[in-house]
C-alpha cells in the first residue's frame, strides 16, 4: 500500500496530526507519524527555535522513507511526505535534489505536501527538485507569512517544476487543526521569522540578508506572539484537495 510520512510542527506531535493519519487510513493509505522531538529531549521549539536546526527534520523524513521502503507491506514508489509549519518546511525542502543526493539518494518521495511552510530562506539550487510539490497556506497567517512563498513557487514553475501554492482566505497558522484554538489566538512567546529574509551563502552558511551576517534567533528580525487558529472552511477545503492530490500521485481508484 502507499504511505504518507507526517512531520509535526514546533509544538510537537498533536491530535491534528493524528486526524490526518486517520483520514489517510480511511483511504487505504498507511500513515507514519514521526516524532522528531522526544528522543532529542525536546518538548517544543516554539519559544526557542534554536533548540533544533530548521532542516534537521529533512534527515528524519529521509530515514523514515528508507524504513518504510523496506517494509513488506509498503510500496516504495508510493511514499509521500506531509508536514506542518516547521515540519512543513522540511516537507518542502526535502524535495531538493541536492539534499536528497547528499543524505539519502534512495529516498525519493512521490509527492511533497507542506502546510504553511516558511519560504523566507533562499537555498542554493532550490529549484532543482525531485518530485511534485503541493503547498497549502492561509492568507491571514502572521506566524509564517505566505509572501515569500509566491516568488519561490514562481521560480520553481519557471524552472519547469510541477508545483502548486494553494491559498486560503482568512486562514491563520495551524488553520487545519480542529483540536486547536477555535478562533485566532496569540501564541504567546512563539518565535516567528516572518520579518527575516535569509540566504544560503558558501559552505552552507545561512545569512541574514539585512546585515550580511550569519543568522541567529537573536537577530532583530525575529518577532514573537503570532496568531494560530482553526478555520473550518479552509480545513475542509485542504482535506479535500490533499486527498485528491494523493489519489492522483498514488494512482488510487
Amino acid at each position: 500500500m502507499p504511505a504518507v510520512v507526517l512531520l509535526h510542527g514546533s509544538g510537537g506531535v498533536n491530535g491534528g496530526n493524528e486526524l490526518w493519519a486517520k483520514h489517510f487510513n480511511e483511504m487505504g493509505i498507511a500513515a507514519f507519524l514521526l516524532d522528531s522531538f522526544s528522543a532529542r529531549g525536546i518538548v517544543s521549539t516554539s519559544a526557542d527555535q534554536a533548540l533544533l536546526g530548521r532542516l534537521n527534520m529533512i534527515l528524519d523524513a529521509y530515514r523514515s522513507h528508507e524504513m518504510l521502503a523496506a517494509h513488506p507491506r509498503i510500496d516504495p514508489a508510493r511514499i509521500a511526505v506531509m508536514g506542518f509549519s516547521r515540519g512543513g518546511q522540511s516537507a518542502l525542502y526535502s524535495s531538493m535534489r541536492r539534499f536528497q543526493e547528499m543524505w539519502s539518494p534512495r529516498a525519493q518521495f512521490a509527492l511533497h505536501i507542506p502546510l504553511y511552510a516558511s519560504c523566507s530562506s533562499t537555498f542554493i539550487r532550490d529549484t532543482d527538485v525531485t518530485a511534485p510539490i503541493r503547498q497549502h497556506h492561509g492568507l491571514a497567517d502572521d506566524y509564517v507569512t505566505i509572501g515569500p512563498c509566491r516568488p519561490y513557487f514562481e521560480r520553481l514553475r519557471a524552472a519547469g517544476r510541477d508545483v502548486q501554492l494553494i491559498e486560503y482566505p482568512d486562514a491563520h497558522h495551524a488553520y487545519d487543526n480542529p483540536l486547536g484554538a477555535k478562533t485566532p489566538t496569540i501564541a504567546k512567546g512563539s518565535q516567528s521569522t516572518r520579518a527575516c529574509t535569509l540566504k544560503e551563502e558558501a559552505n552552507g552558511v545561512l545569512v541574514n540578508v539585512s546585515n550580511g551576517q550569519p543568522f541567529t534567533y537573536k537577530d532583530p528580525c525575529v518577532e514573537t506572539d503570532p496568531h494560530i487558529g482553526y478555520n473550518e472552511a479552509a480545513a475542509k477545503a485542504t482535506q479535500k484537495a490533499v486527498k485528491e492530490q494523493l489519489r492522483a500521485a498514488f494512482k488510487l481508484e
